[in-house]
């Protein structure tokens, strides 16, 4: 079997999970990969067969999307001519996460795609969602990346198409300790917006790692450090509690790690929405958004010691498993 396996590149959790999923993918079948999209720090080990610019977002400053950057860098002339270019019909089934050049190809071509990512999951049973609506929102997650078949991760097992996160190797073989800093990761604010708020909070120590530096410097009590992985991992594994946006893949880091956790959801990014509501349901404490008005409800976090008690085991094998054998046996189905 020859497998399209493509990955979303404008941020940090696709690529992520990518490292776990490829070597599961490869026992079973041939498989190339494809990236759309700039915006990820993360390098994969693997060759790369197809890189396109894609469709990506850009983040703001002041906890949102940019849609005015993200409109000016966005050439859709560019992007036809990559899905009319891909070649999905050389292989015999594509594994998509989130990514949309690959997943209009296959549409447009009437090759079998699946989903393998969190955004899939979002309008499937069970699963929490906000009480507001967002129509834009709305539509970008149901088109964005728009495949035949839906499996995804989240949280909690909501359906029997979901799957708890993958927890990359590098994570799951820290040892975990408990020093005295606080580890932020807020890529949808200026680094001067965090330090404004996070500054009045005496006493406690915030390492920031941001997206706007090229180099380490400190304010107060607020150090910011440029993104790097390995430290950004150190950082994690031995904070007292992480606040970071409400994604995915952060999130169920510091949840597998019992660390202390409160997310800020985005502005504008309606996903994110959908994770604050789950993760609200499960105890995590949800900030609207980083202003000097929620002082008192960060500093309540920072003395409770509620940890969240979810088990994420490592069953990436089992889930490649499961999605190829449903895959073989409707192929089988449909030829009967």
């Amino acid at each position: 079997m020859k497998i399209l396996y493509s990955i979303q590149g404008t941020g940090n959790g696709h690529l992520s999970r990518a490292k776990e999923i490829i070597p599961a993918l490869l026992k079973r079948a041939q498989v190339d990969i494809l990236i759309s999209g700039t915006q990820s720090e993360i390098e994969l080990p693997y060759e790369v067969n197809y890189f396109y610019k894609g469709l990506g977002f850009y983040n703001g400053k002041n906890g949102g999307i940019d849609f005015f950057k993200t409109l000016r860098k966005t050439n859709l002339i560019k992007v036809f001519k990559e899905i009319l270019n891909c070649p999905v019909k050389d292989y015999d089934l594509i594994i998509n996460d989130f990514e949309p050049i690959s997943a209009w190809a296959a549409y447009f071509r009437g090759v079998k795609s699946i989903s393998l990512s969190h955004q899939g999951t979002l309008y499937t049973k069970n699963v929490p969602r906000p009480e507001h609506k967002d129509i834009l929102g709305k539509f970008v997650l149901k088109n964005y990346a728009k495949c035949k078949v839906n499996y995804g991760f989240h949280f909690k097992k909501y359906n029997d198409k979901i799957y708890t996160p993958i927890i990359r190797k590098d994570i799951r073989l820290l040892k975990r300790t408990t020093k005295d800093h606080y580890t932020v990761y807020l890529p949808s604010y200026s680094d001067e917006k965090i330090i404004d708020v996070l500054s009045k909070i005496k006493g406690i120590k915030w390492k920031v790692f941001s997206k706007n530096t090229k180099k380490y410097y400190q304010k107060k009590n607020v150090y910011i450090k440029p993104i790097d992985s390995k430290k950004f991992e150190k950082s994690l594994v031995s904070c007292k509690g992480i606040l970071c946006g409400a994604g995915f893949e952060t999130p169920a880091e510091a949840i597998f790690l019992k660390k202390k956790l409160m997310v800020i959801p985005m502005k504008n990014q309606y996903e994110q929405h959908f994770n604050g509501c789950a993760l609200k349901e499960l105890g995590v404490p949800i900030l609207k958004s980083l202003k000097k008005k929620n002082i008192p409800e960060i500093k309540k976090w920072i003395k409770d010691d509620d940890i969240i008690e979810l088990d994420f085991p490592n069953d990436t094998q089992h889930i490649i498993d499961h999605i190829l054998y449903d895959y073989i046996t409707d192929e089988k189905i449909s030829m009967a």
